[in-house]
């Protein structure tokens, strides 16, 4: 058997055992956390970035009346 084949193999056997890691209720219930996570955390962003747009708009705001 050539090295590359030994590579195939070990490719082939590395793929079957991740398909059956990913059927796992395990990995499901993990996947589903990184993506509750991902989405607070994207939430999370959101609201702070709107707090310093509202922020700079009151500031702007503020700074355009002591001039007029």
């Amino acid at each position: 058997m050539t090295d590359g084949s030994k590579k195939f193999l070990w490719g082939v056997v590395a793929g079957l055992a991740a398909a059956a890691f990913i059927k796992t209720d395990t990995f499901k219930k993990g996947a589903a956390k990184v993506v509750a996570g991902g989405l607070q955390l994207k939430d999370d962003a959101k609201e702070y970035f709107e707090t310093i747009k509202e922020d700079a708009e009151d500031v702007k705001a503020e700074n355009d009346a002591k001039n007029a």
